[in-house]
């Protein structure tokens, strides 16, 4: 008889591991569901990451280019993502001569001040690509054909630009493409 009153007093094992709140099968599954997690992480991860650019494709992305030692009236070529780019430090007579053309009636009509940078209207920076079929138009290299707008000319197919890079006459139907830059100095435009 002592041993059923002792064996009434106590409480079965299951009992005891519901009352503290954790039994061993949620520890279980806690530490499962923590190494599956921990598991997929590793496995994600470097698949995420090698879809990332890579460092030749980042170092494409923006182009710096000094303008400082651009004088009135020069053009240089440069390359931004692989296509030419070109920058001109226009004259104040070619300012004036692309503000007085602004009201002209032209197929893809932008001012000036549209196509530069504010405070500075005398650096003109654009795709050196024309909009029609993607030559390199002529005008950017000293000695080279600016068409019958003193700008820029692609011999393929007869497209003529104004100072400002406007189509004003032949087959190409949009103006050249003015990229997105900022001066991140005096001096020095970053394009991208």
């Amino acid at each position: 008889m002592a041993s059923t009153g002792a064996s009434a007093g106590a409480t079965p094992p299951e009992a005891a591991d519901s009352e503290d709140g954790v039994r061993r099968r949620d520890w279980i599954h806690v530490a499962a569901l923590g190494t599956a997690g921990v598991g997929g992480a590793a496995v994600l991860l470097p698949a995420i990451s090698q879809m990332a650019p890579s460092k030749d494709v980042l170092a494409e992305s923006t182009t710096d280019v000094d303008v400082g030692a651009i004088q009135p009236g020069q053009s240089i070529k440069a390359v931004f993502r692989k296509q030419p780019l070109f920058v001109k430090r226009l004259t104040p007579e070619e300012v004036a001569e692309a503000k007085a053309d602004d009201a002209a009636n032209m197929r893809d009509p932008q001012t000036l001040a549209e196509r530069t940078s504010e405070g500075n209207e005398d650096i003109l920076v654009t795709m050196g690509v024309c909009t029609h079929l993607g030559c390199v138009p002529l005008g950017a290299a000293e000695g080279e054909n600016k068409g019958e707008f003193g700008g820029y000319f692609c011999p393929c197919h007869g497209s003529h630009y104004d100072v400002a890079g406007r189509i004003r006459k032949g087959p190409a139907p949009t103006n050249l493409e003015v990229p997105e830059y900022s001066f991140t100095s005096e001096s020095t435009i970053r394009v991208g």
